[in-house]
């Protein structure tokens, strides 16, 4: 038995039924994700806020997507860096570029900064180093940025968490790991 199942817009509380056809009218689905969080209505409504809230910010489309693959990269989520590699595709990415942003090694020394300051703080749990903060603001992203970022990180850390939890089937085309495609 699954910890966390995706559940259907049946099988969710009254209030969220709503949310599902919001979901399913912008994106024409509801992601597995979404359907999986909606076990708790508050942490449905939180993660989607959250990220609305973020999109509007200091980071456009493309560094939005550039952090969650950084960080999903980082936190070994399947889930998020197929969804996050589709969605970078949508928004101008290339494929090789999505992996190169998934390392950290993007010839794009704006993304480059974003994405290795992403992954630091994802895998030293907020205490980034402070080269790559200090290279992060060289680059032209303000202070409102890095707050900015670090919300960013912590949303996309709870999706990666969630699937992790929940083992959520990914609804995206499916990701190598970069260890798998080094040895392919």
């Amino acid at each position: 038995m699954k910890n966390l199942e995706i559940l259907s817009r049946e099988q969710v509380a009254p209030e969220t039924q709503g949310i599902f056809d919001a979901l399913k009218k912008k994106v024409g689905m509801v992601p597995n994700l979404y359907a999986t969080v909606a076990h708790s209505h508050a942490g449905l409504v939180s993660l989607l806020t959250l990220g609305e809230n973020l999109d509007g910010g200091e980071f456009n489309a493309k560094e939005g997507e550039a952090i969650a693959l950084a960080v999903a990269e980082t936190n070994a989520c399947t889930y998020c860096l197929s969804a996050h590699t589709a969605i970078g595709k949508m928004v101008g990415f290339s494929e090789e570029e999505t992996v190169k942003l998934r390392t950290g090694e993007i010839e794009d020394t704006k993304l480059a900064a974003l994405t290795q300051l992403a992954k630091s703080l994802t895998e030293n749990r907020g205490h980034a180093d402070q080269a790559l903060i200090d290279n992060f603001l060289a680059a032209g992203y303000s202070k409102a940025a890095l707050v900015e970022l670090v919300g960013h990180v912590v949303k996309n850390t709870f999706t990666n968490y969630i699937n992790h939890v929940a083992d959520t089937t990914v609804d995206f085309p499916v990701v190598k790991a970069l260890e798998t495609e080094a040895t392919a």
